[in-house]
């Protein structure tokens, strides 16, 4: 068992906040949208290096639940990325053994979109490779909101007791409670900020804020930020004996 202090091994679960698309094209005087498509590309880079470095779960930001105030052309253009970006590698992350989950709240999401969602979840639900879990229209706050409103209608149907609520309870009622917490949180493009990511997940994560856009994000570089994070240490509350 590993000394509950220090973690020699690397991160199992590692997330990242995919920042700086637009940014990106807006450099090389393009479209916000020609970064989005190039930002979708480095994802699959990212999860195949996931395998080789040990990180059994990677959760990656694709859209916010404050996204939705971009300009109607960036969030229509994100919605058809997403659209075709599923259909497309579908058949690449089963082959490749990737167990596909989707978080977020869905209900705001076309229904083509959703459909092409819960197929990609259903055809690698069998995969046991890496757990690739996209968070698409996914606020912390609202994930936590959602959770809350599950968990009371229970109290008032009578299937949980008030007194047995407590933090382990919550977590059940979460989008991702089949996940294991977040060991390592990355955010890229220079912002050091959470934008409301896991944050009930991510209580004991470790962070690394890197200036890098997420297009010119590397396997390289996700292998050095993996390799780092075992010299951390994780006292969890607790002192150094």
């Amino acid at each position: 068992m590993a000394d509950p202090i220090r973690d020699t091994d690397g991160p199992r679960h590692v997330a990242i906040i995919m920042d700086g698309n637009g940014r990106w094209a807006t450099q090389r005087r393009r479209p916000r949208l020609f970064g989005h498509h190039a930002g979708a590309k480095r994802v699959r880079e990212v999860v195949e290096a996931c395998p080789k470095i040990g990180v059994k779960y990677l959760t990656i930001f694709a859209f916010s639940t404050e996204n939705w105030k971009r300009t109607q052309v960036e969030v229509a253009g994100l919605m058809s990325l997403f659209r075709r970006y599923i259909a497309k590698e579908a058949k690449a992350l089963r082959d490749e053994n990737v167990r596909v989950r989707f978080i977020g709240d869905r209900v705001r999401l076309d229904k083509k979109l959703i459909a092409l969602m819960d197929e990609l979840e259903r055809m690698t639900e069998p995969c046991t490779g890496v757990n690739l879990t996209i968070a698409l229209n996914y606020g912390g706050r609202d994930e936590v909101a959602r959770a809350t409103r599950r968990l009371a209608q229970d109290v008032a149907d009578g299937h949980l007791l008030p007194e047995n609520v407590n933090e382990e309870t919550l977590p059940k009622y979460l989008d991702t409670r089949v996940l294991p917490d977040p060991d390592l949180v990355i955010r890229t493009s220079g912002e050091a900020r959470i934008s409301n990511f896991l944050l009930w997940q991510s209580a004991y994560a470790e962070y690394e804020f890197v200036d890098t856009l997420w297009p010119d994000f590397t396997a390289e570089e996700l292998g050095r930020l993996v390799g780092s994070f075992g010299g951390r240490e994780r006292r969890y509350g607790a002192v150094k004996a």
